[in-house]
């Protein structure tokens, strides 16, 4: 997809970050956007930002780690739109912890978000897209941390992120045969200055927000991401919207917002163990 005017977008997870940069982006390119999230008055403020822009948007209250909302979604854009042209499966949450301390409310939480709720995009938008017949495209927001094995985001959300990428590849394959003018990319962002972290303590339960602050970094581990984020910088959300647009204008499969040696050598070096398992 070369030309984006015109075209209809939806967007996960667009109140704040990575999604309300794409819902900009979007507006830019001249495309009509779909914007959707939990957090309600962030939704609102991408909302009035859009339309004092002169965009043509509509918003719509989601949680997506349940089928019906997503559905629900759909419905609303294609009532509204009539087309779906480019889907940003976006939304995303991260708690960390070390792996054992995590509660199991904890992996429902953060794969009802991260994980089904793209499953749920895919299942219900391909569809869609496949029968229109049109040039679409479809962008899940993985991570370094799932190409990586370590990171600040905790297993659950590597987990996640791992999965996104299998899943993002896997798909490709299919619709190569069964939905040629859909094509997929998965973007795997270094460190963005967003809030996600805060966003995490908003969707948990009252009781349970305390819990988050328990986990705290290390000294040590400090140290090590302070040392890190000085090789590979943090970028800002507009910026990686930049570099995702050009990746579907490109056709890219894996999108990769950062691409800094330190980041290089740690994926082969995780690579070549794995191939060392072959000898």
């Amino acid at each position: 997809m070369k030309d984006f005017k015109g075209k209809v977008a939806v967007i996960t997870g667009a109140a704040s970050g990575i999604g309300r940069a794409l819902a900009e982006k979007c507006a830019h390119e001249g495309m009509k956007v779909v914007i959707s999230d939990i957090d309600e008055k962030g939704l609102r403020r991408t909302e009035r930002r859009l339309k004092r822009e002169g965009s043509d948007v509509l918003s719509v209250l989601t949680d997506v780690s349940k089928a019906k909302e997503v559905e629900e979604l759909a419905k609303k854009a294609l009532e509204a739109f009539g087309e779906v042209h480019v889907l940003f499966n976006n939304a995303g949450v991260a708690i960390p912890k070390l792996t054992w301390e995590y509660e199991l409310e904890d992996w429902e939480f953060v794969l009802g978000i991260n994980l089904m709720g793209v499953i749920y995009g895919i299942r219900t938008f391909i569809p869609i897209m496949i029968k229109q017949d049109t040039e679409c495209h479809v962008v899940n927001t993985s991570s370094i941390e799932g190409l990586l094995s370590n990171g600040v985001g905790g297993s659950t959300y590597g987990v996640c992120k791992h999965a996104l990428v299998f899943l993002s590849e896997r798909l490709t394959q299919e619709l190569e045969e069964n939905g040629p003018k859909v094509k997929v990319s998965v973007v795997c962002p270094g460190f963005v200055k967003t809030n996600i972290f805060m966003a995490s303590i908003n969707r948990l339960p009252e009781e349970r927000k305390s819990e988050f602050f328990q986990s705290e970094i290390d000294e040590e581990r400090m140290e090590q991401l302070q040392e890190f984020l000085e090789q590979s910088p943090g970028i800002m959300p507009d910026e990686v919207a930049d570099i995702v647009f050009q990746g579907i204008r490109d056709e890219r499969l894996h999108i990769l917002t950062h691409k800094q040696p330190i980041l290089k050598d740690a994926m082969k070096e995780r690579f070549d163990t794995i191939l060392k398992a072959f000898d």
